[in-house]
């Protein structure tokens, strides 16, 4: 069932008067596991008769407070509005995580944000959720405050968190290592790479095989490993199905990476167009080969697959 969510770009623009349950946290990947306890937050809000708020962060918290990381996350920010609106949330608050919001201290947090601001009644909240300046306050600090501000703490249960913990991870090695069956399992829908359609160097057509390359915008979107996929697509309100290519194209020299897809049965020009391909299954790796003769035999037998995998898959 899908709802249209209020969204807010931080806890600032947050405006409404109406008490709520909230939960807190990253949710990249909206994954099996992350639904389960989003479910558990909107069933509870519905019962107690409350809104129903999510409250997220951007960027992620890792890329602000650690210098070196390189985290690559499952969604983009419209990625992961699109797959909460499924879900049947009320708010959704995409709050700035910046230096200054790390340095609040946990009554502040608490007072300012969770109370004053988003009025909540109920948190629901993982057994190890820390918060506030250098995350020094735990669960049991959150309880102590519901006392003072009158409201109530749901904790969500190790083996719970485990579990989301375990999937997000394993969705993430699965996609760096070009385990699309694996990811899409945890995942619960099929992983997706959303970008615009720019102009190529033109390989493709000369192989007789044209592709739409993919330009993603985001720097952080994690990228599956170079390869060869099935992949499916919506192109003008009809699914499409095709093959896309992930890396640097070495075969004819390449040096830049790049993401093409050769769509099976449309020759439609999606220049300049936003396109979203989900990633179906993997075909193989990528390879080099010895001259173009040798690629075009291997996108055959690529197609080929393609085909014979779409008979069971749709």
């Amino acid at each position: 069932m899908e709802n249209n969510v209020n969204e807010y770009t931080s806890a600032a623009s947050y405006e409404n008067s109406r008490p709520c349950v909230v939960t807190i946290g990253t949710f990249d990947g909206v994954h099996i596991g992350h639904k389960a306890i989003l479910k558990r937050l909107v069933d509870a809000a519905k019962k107690e008769g409350l809104d129903s708020v999510l409250l997220t962060f951007f960027p992620h918290p890792r890329m602000v407070l650690q210098k070196n990381s390189n985290i690559k996350l499952i969604n983009t920010i419209p990625e992961k509005k699109e797959l909460l609106e499924e879900i049947g949330l009320d708010h959704l608050i995409i709050h700035p995580f910046t230096h200054a919001f790390s340095r609040l201290t946990a009554v502040e947090y608490v007072r300012d944000i969770l109370v004053n601001r988003l009025k909540a009644k109920k948190i629901i909240i993982g057994y190890d959720h820390r918060f506030g300046r250098n995350r020094t306050a735990t669960i049991e600090d959150l309880r102590e405050f519901g006392k003072t501000y009158h409201f109530e703490v749901e904790e969500i249960s190790a083996q719970e968190l485990d579990e989301v913990a375990i999937s997000s991870t394993k969705i993430r090695k699965a996609l760096q290592a070009g385990d699309i069956t694996t990811a899409n399992n945890y995942l619960g829908y099929p992983f997706m790479v959303s970008g615009k359609v720019v102009k190529g160097k033109g390989i493709g057509r000369t192989l007789e095989y044209p592709t739409a390359n993919l330009q993603v915008d985001e720097p952080y979107k994690l990228i599956p490993k170079n390869g060869v996929y099935v992949v499916e697509t919506e192109i003008n309100g009809r699914i499409t199905y095709g093959i896309t290519s992930i890396g640097t194209n070495p075969t004819v020299g390449g040096k830049h990476k790049t993401i093409e897809t050769y769509f099976l049965d449309t020759d439609e020009d999606l220049y300049e167009k936003p396109l979203r391909i989900s990633f179906l299954t993997h075909i193989r790796d990528e390879e080099t080969f010895k001259d173009i003769n040798a690629l075009k035999e291997a996108i055959k037998k690529d197609e080929k697959f393609a085909r014979e995998f779409l008979k069971s898959y749709e």
